[in-house]
């Protein structure tokens, strides 16, 4: 029996279990398109194929299945390239099928021709260009094997348009893959003397990474810490990993992480990273960092370890089969005089702002969201001020319900991330908290929400600037705000209409809870503006390239400004 190339590709996308794609068709993949019309898989026609990628890793991080995108040749692969290097980063598992010109005609310059298979090998696990329909199966099977093994991340087929026409009789894969693969490689290292450095320990610290998350290990990291009494940090990636009410939690750490968890690094006499991988946001300074203390590291990946912080155990290894080797081995200990001096230096510095009963302060907004959500929302950001604000105030006891850009920073990945959160869990209520700039950068996908009537509610915290450039200008730069202010924003109220969805805008603070209640009370897609200082920071603050020690509080801040005010 022959199929085509297409023919094919759906059969080996359903084997899978993939029901759910997103993508933008074009001339050099219709042959495809035209199989996946006569197929039961869902397609999600989005308005940009970047907000196809971000929607497919929103996907993928609520369900841990890989996202899918399908795209045409030329500038529809290239408008995947950011979204790509993002899922990389994050290691987020993400399938992407690009259509390609036909063979014959690659490297003259055709119409709609890009060298994709080129371009992504850098933000890439594996990407190959299918050469023939007899390769197809091979292709795809290795790709998605090393897309959702090891440490995860995006793979990229390019698919030419005689391919997808050709017939072929292959249509089961014959490769053998590598045992570097494997789903859950074998846990190497020396599991008892990391036991034994954590036994010995009186002050110890969990960093708890994207890596928790990803495997599914948040029970272990649990049971971890509350057997040995250990303080608990978390990153950006990490956040949900280990519920952020419980009383070892610390809250974020590193550059914008709480005061009382930056302390902990400072004063920890061991600091076991958990699939967390020292980034510079977290380890400002990679010599000093954690500098009293034995270090360890476990992760899945290999390249990680002593990659920027050279430590003094290493494991390799899934991080929940690590853990489930590891707790046998970990003494029962009560650390009460650590915990304690923790919690009164969350008594002593907790997360601050300046009150106000007139103007809105967005960390009042946060608080109120999380208060009259009971916690209960999937929360996607957009990256500045807003994404560490909501880290901060918006606390998650569950995994896979904050969705974020992390590694490359990506304004525009909230709101189609939302979107593809809200397809992986229809019944939940899922809140995009965005920023002015990071909102208009893929608004165009509120067209996506009104089609298929999607049930995400948009939180938007508007300061007419780009606020976090903004900051580092007004602390780094002597105020001078190059470039960050807008001097023209539409009105998001009434282009939320255009899309028909409602909206509501608010100027004064006493209107912060009526409108938040109806944010989260409102049948169906919804927008709330609040308008917010532009002086407003996010703090504490570790400055880039910076060790904890140097880490600026909100009062270090007023002091500061009123010496600069004085000339002093």
């Amino acid at each position: 029996m022959k199929k085509t190339g297409a023919q094919l590709m759906v059969d080996l996308l359903q084997s899978h279990g993939v029901d759910l794609v997103f993508g933008y068709p074009g001339g050099a993949i219709l042959p495809f398109y035209d199989e996946l019309y006569k197929s039961g898989i869902r397609h999600i026609l989005v308005r940009h194929e970047q907000g196809a990628v971000h929607m497919a890793e929103g996907y993928a991080r609520v369900t841990g299945k890989p996202g899918v995108v399908i795209v045409t040749s030329g500038p529809g692969a290239t408008n995947t390239i950011t979204g790509i290097a993002d899922a990389k980063m994050d290691s987020i598992p993400l399938f992407v099928i690009s259509g390609q010109v036909a063979t014959t005609a690659i490297g003259s310059d055709a119409f709609q021709e890009a060298d994709i298979f080129g371009i992504s090998i850098p933000i890439t696990k594996y990407n190959a260009l299918v050469k023939s329909a007899d390769d197809l199966a091979d292709s795809f099977e290795e790709a998605w094997t090393i897309c959702t093994t090891g440490r995860p991340g995006p793979v990229l087929l390019d698919f030419p348009k005689d391919v997808q026409n050709q017939e072929t009789d292959r249509l089961q894969a014959e490769v053998k893959l590598s045992q570097r693969f494997v789903t859950r490689p074998e846990t190497t290292g020396d599991l008892q003397g990391l036991a034994e450095a954590l036994n010995r320990a009186e002050r110890p610290l969990l960093i708890v990474g994207g890596g928790a998350v990803i495997s599914r290990a948040e029970h272990e990291v649990q049971a971890l810490a509350e057997k040995s009494m250990s303080a608990v940090g978390l990153t950006l990636m990490g956040l949900g990993a280990f519920p952020g009410t419980h009383i070892l939690s610390q809250g974020l750490v590193g550059m914008h992480g709480t005061a009382y968890s930056n302390k902990a690094i400072m004063e920890c006499d061991f600091l076991l990273s958990l699939g967390a991988r020292f980034d510079d946001r977290v380890a400002g300074r990679a010599d000093t960092f954690a500098r009293n203390a034995v270090r360890a590291h476990i992760d899945v990946d290999p390249t990680e370890f002593n990659k920027r912080v050279q430590v003094d155990h290493i494991v390799h290894g899934d991080l929940k089969d690590v853990l489930q080797k590891l707790l046998p081995y970990i003494e029962k200990k009560d650390r009460s005089p650590w915990i304690n001096r923790l919690e009164e230096y969350k008594q002593r510095y907790p997360l601050a702002y300046e009150e106000s009963q007139e103007v809105i302060k967005p960390q009042r907004v946060l608080e109120r969201l999380y208060q009259m959500t009971e916690g209960r929302a999937i929360i996607a950001t957009d990256v500045g001020q807003h994404q560490m604000w909501a880290a901060q105030y918006y606390h998650l006891d569950r995994p896979n319900r904050w969705l974020t850009s992390g590694g490359l920073g990506t304004m525009g990945y909230g709101l189609p991330a939302a979107i593809g959160a809200q397809f992986a869990e229809p019944e939940d209520m899922v809140i995009c908290v965005t920023g002015d700039g990071s909102y208009q950068m893929c608004i165009q996908e509120l067209a996506t929400i009104r089609q298929y009537n999607l049930n995400v509610k948009i939180l938007l915290l508007n300061n007419n600037f780009l606020g976090m450039v903004r900051q580092w200008q007004e602390l780094f730069f002597e105020e001078r705000f190059a470039e960050s202010e807008w001097q023209y924003n539409p009105d998001f109220v009434k282009l939320a209409d255009s899309y028909g969805i409602p909206g509501r805008r608010i100027v004064n603070a006493h209107e912060i809870d009526s409108a938040i209640e109806f944010l989260v009370q409102q049948e169906g897609p919804c927008l709330l503006e609040a308008v917010i200082p532009a002086e407003e920071k996010v703090f504490p603050m570790v400055p880039a390239g910076k060790d904890q020690a140097d880490m600026v509080l909100f009062e270090d801040l007023q002091r500061l400004l009123a010496e600069r005010k004085s000339g002093s």
